[in-house]
């Protein structure tokens, strides 16, 4: 199995904004490679790729730096400035096994901030480099997001946590239509990831994920499904162990070769991952 979305960070070495609030307190601490290595070892997985958390070019090489010497982390989603001029040669200076570029999205107050002008040259630059591009985004911004895709094609999205869902509230639009309307372009995958955070954190049961993945499972089929862990965010809610097993539950109608697709080989082809588990920069 292959996690396509998991995270390391130290927050005595650095500032994590969104780990903002006395609610993130049971994961305010070091994660590190050894953490990962014990928690993908027991629940079989046997690489991951590993994404960004703040908006810092350093982060990315520090991540670029610690995939090259952790065989199980296959590859790196890191961050670059969109905006600037010179996305290629900064792409081009980031050594290691880099599969994707992330910006937090969700963060921006614009909704259409994916459509601005200067981030469409900066995605059809990544594009040009072979690489996916994550998109972390609310609801609100799927709109901008599916026409982003519409305008490149050629550009590989990434949908991470399935446009975070209003699980814990119950609610269903506007995500499920605009989760629809982006799965429409052919070029967009997404990850099942994250979901339990989305969910009531202590009250959560695999019942209550269940019509959301459906919806994702119909609108983009199994061909076009990643599994991520999104840990240790996800330890607000769940073990690393209870995500994967709520993920191999929520998939239980698919056939083994559609499983294996979603839980390995669409990540594989996605990040364009190699047999060894490790590609470079240039795709």
């Amino acid at each position: 199995m292959i996690d396509a979305h998991h995270h390391l960070w130290d927050p005595s070495r650095r500032e994590y904004p969104w780990m903002a609030g006395t609610a993130m307190d049971p994961i305010r601490r070091p994660y590190t490679a050894g953490d990962l290595r014990a928690v993908t070892k027991a629940a079989g997985v046997h690489a991951t790729v590993l994404v960004q958390t703040v908006s810092s070019e350093e982060e990315t090489a520090e991540f670029l730096a610690t995939a090259a010497a952790e065989p199980v982390i296959a590859g790196v989603v890191g961050w670059v400035d969109l905006t600037a001029p010179d996305v290629a040669d900064r792409l081009a200076a980031l050594d290691g096994p880099l599969v994707g570029i992330r910006h937090r999205v969700e963060g921006e107050p614009d909704d259409d901030w994916l459509l601005r002008p200067e981030v469409v040259a900066g995605l059809s630059t990544v594009a040009a480099a072979g690489l996916a591009f994550d998109l972390l985004v609310r609801p609100s911004q799927l709109p901008a997001a599916a026409e982003v895709a519409l305008r490149l094609p050629q550009l590989r999205l990434v949908l991470d946590h399935a446009a975070k869902p209003p699980i814990a509230a119950g609610d269903w639009e506007p995500w499920a239509s605009g989760v629809a309307a982006l799965a429409a372009r052919e070029n967009v995958v997404c990850k099942l990831s994250g979901l339990v955070t989305e969910a009531d954190w202590t009250g959560w049961e695999v019942g209550h994920l269940r019509r959301y993945v459906d919806h994702v499972l119909a609108a983009f089929g199994p061909a076009r499904l990643l599994f991520g862990s999104d840990w240790p965010v996800c330890e607000l809610a769940a073990s690393y162990e209870l995500v994967l097993d709520a993920a191999i539950a929520l998939t239980g109608s698919l056939s083994d070769a559609e499983r294996l697709a979603v839980f390995e080989h669409n990540a594989r082809t996605v990040y364009r991952l190699d047999a060894g588990g490790a590609t470079s920069s240039r795709g």
